[in-house]
């Protein structure tokens, strides 16, 4: 059985990174899905595609793949610059603003 091991990216509709930092061990299908022929939805009856696995780290999900003899991929995750404004948030609201707030 083969598996993936990657850390998520942040959600597109959020600005945190809330629910990225953990490494996830995902199972790849062994069947493609096929699509319903009544309702046209897709479906598969490979179980073990449903199942995610949520690590600390890196280390321990290997670690955990290997113990199980499972073959892995592991997907290095990019990093972020970060963006911090100097004034942040509260830049916005500031008194001493050289323009018209404006939107």
């Amino acid at each position: 059985m083969r598996a993936r091991i990657y850390r998520p990216s942040k959600s597109a509709t959020q600005s945190g990174v809330g629910r990225s930092r953990d490494w996830v061990l995902e199972f790849s299908p062994d069947r493609p899905r096929r699509i319903d022929p009544l309702m046209g939805w897709t479906s598969s009856d490979d179980m073990n595609s449903q199942v995610r696995l949520h690590f600390e780290t890196r280390e321990a999900a290997e670690a955990y793949a290997r113990e199980r003899g499972l073959e892995f991929l592991v997907l290095r995750p990019r990093e972020r610059r970060q963006n911090i404004r100097p004034g942040g948030y509260g830049e916005n609201f500031a008194t001493n603003r050289r323009g018209p707030w404006t939107h």
